[in-house]
């Protein structure tokens, strides 16, 4: 009998997978949006109603209402509703009080690369119902595989622009109306409507492939990624050692998880794996848990790069700052040495910003990699410096591109260093004498070289000394 869990991925492997997460625009220039409105609520009949004279606007108008003024800007559009329209009263309207001026906001500025003004969510069915996912900051934005959403009964104004020439989607959704042909989504651009509610240098375009790699695929905001973190404020962080995870623009309080994996892991079906069995718990009600595919750089000893590998990161954070991330961590472990076979997992690990970390043989491969490295480095010199004092590699006595040191003895003065005398001064030699300065210039004189006269020529320390045979040694008495 098949076990929970290996009920859960046959059921999700029968299912498949989603084809692209749902990215939902959050602002509108609705008219029935108080927020929309200086005063904080929606005009009422005693009400004079203004916009911006020199701001371009689309203004979505779900019903009727009532109005004492409205004064109109110099370019915009009001899209009706079916039913909806204006109509001024006549004398005071009871329930509206004195009446005031009231503006529509300026939304001149609301850019496409703020990861605050998206929900992304699995399915459009999530979306409605609230069900939001959570995103590193890069993938809070649209990824090239995502189908964008604007509300249906929803108008609105969005600045795309960007460094790049465009902005690659799966599709775009606006009033209703799916787009996933480029050039119907073109002719849609070029429309009044169109106009007003896309703005900047940069053009939207749909018909991207969907993704075709079961683990994910690159996102492929890393481009936009200063102009997303330009958008974000970080607040403080409290705990020990603060995490950042790849594609985020502020530091995190929580655990990373990496996720190591082989043929046959699909990422939707784990990310929805993950929630069915432990996200759904009372316990982690307060966790946030974004899962992707990221790329990361690999280093010897934390510094020298040698190459990059994709992996699966999990962001654990906890919204009540408590420490169900790391016990949420602990349970993916577990469950990851238990049926990753079955997953296409072959390891995993995690790091905590409380300082702790797994005990996975791959969260210290890179400190083994590193030590081996350094050691082979170690033997090297080794080697060198053994092959430099034999003299089978030879070091040449000056370098020309250092400086001369005075101070530090010659070669040449270290081989003569026999010549220096007890007193550090220099051997006095006496008087050069032309038969006794070299061997091979004495006289032949036998019996003057034999083995007793060998013995008269000696040399000490202080310098050469003979003993002359005309005078016998006996004889030599100075004394007067």
């Amino acid at each position: 009998m098949l076990k929970t869990p290996d009920m859960l991925l046959l059921f999700f492997c029968l299912v498949g997978a989603v084809d692209a997460l749902q990215k939902q625009w959050i602002p509108d220039t609705n008219y029935e949006n108080k927020t929309n409105w200086d005063k904080g609520a929606v005009p009422c009949g005693n009400d004079i109603v203004q916009f911006p004279a020199q701001r371009t606007v689309s203004v979505f108008v779900e019903t009727t209402h009532a109005v004492q003024e409205m004064r109109l800007p110099v370019d915009g559009e009001l899209i009706l509703n079916s039913g909806a329209g204006f109509y001024v009263v006549s004398g005071k309207d009871p329930g509206c009080g004195d009446g005031v001026t009231t503006q529509f906001r300026d939304l001149e500025s609301l850019q496409w690369f703020n990861p605050a003004l998206w929900q992304a969510a699995a399915t459009l069915e999530d979306l409605q119902r609230g069900k939001f996912l959570f995103s590193v900051h890069e993938e809070s934005v649209p990824c090239q595989y995502d189908d964008v959403v604007f509300k249906a009964l929803s108008s609105f104004r969005v600045d795309a622009s960007s460094s790049q020439s465009s902005i690659p989607v799966k599709s775009v959704s606006v009033l209703g109306k799916k787009f996933d042909s480029r050039s119907e989504f073109s002719q849609y651009l070029g429309s009044r409507s169109g106009q007003l509610q896309f703005q900047g240098s940069t053009v939207v375009t749909v018909g991207n492939q969907e993704c075709g790699d079961p683990s994910g695929c690159d996102c492929g905001n890393s481009v936009n990624h200063q102009r997303i973190c330009n958008t974000v404020t970080c607040g403080a962080l409290s705990c020990k050692k603060p995490l950042l995870p790849v594609g985020h623009c502020c530091a995190v309080c929580g655990v990373i998880v990496t996720i190591h994996y082989a043929a046959g892991f699909n990422l939707q079906t784990y990310r929805e794996r993950i929630h069915h069995l432990f996200l759904i718990l009372p316990k982690y009600k307060s966790i946030q848990l974004g899962m992707s595919k990221v790329v990361k750089s690999q280093r010897l000893m934390g510094v020298i790069p040698f190459g990059a590998s994709p992996e699966i990161q999990v962001v654990v954070v906890d919204g009540e700052k408590g420490s169900q991330s790391e016990n949420l961590a602990l349970d993916i472990l577990k469950d990851a040495r238990s049926h990753g076979s079955n997953l296409g997992i072959n390891g995993a690990e995690f790091q905590a910003s409380s300082g702790s970390s797994s005990d996975q043989s791959g969260g210290s491969a890179g400190m083994v990699v590193g030590v081996v490295f350094g050691v082979l480095i170690m033997i090297t010199i080794i080697i060198v410096v053994v092959l430099v004092r034999k003299g089978v590699v030879q070091m040449p006595l000056s370098l020309p591109s250092l400086p001369s040191l005075p101070s530090l003895p010659s070669l040449i003065s270290w081989k003569k260093r026999g010549d220096v005398g007890d007193v550090g001064g220099s051997v006095d030699h006496g008087f050069d004498n032309p038969i006794f300065d070299m061997p091979s210039m004495l006289p032949d004189i036998p019996g003057v070289y034999t083995a007793e006269t060998k013995h008269s020529i000696t040399m000490t320390q202080t310098g050469v000394h003979f003993i002359n045979p005309v005078y016998d040694e006996n004889e030599t008495d100075f004394n007067v």
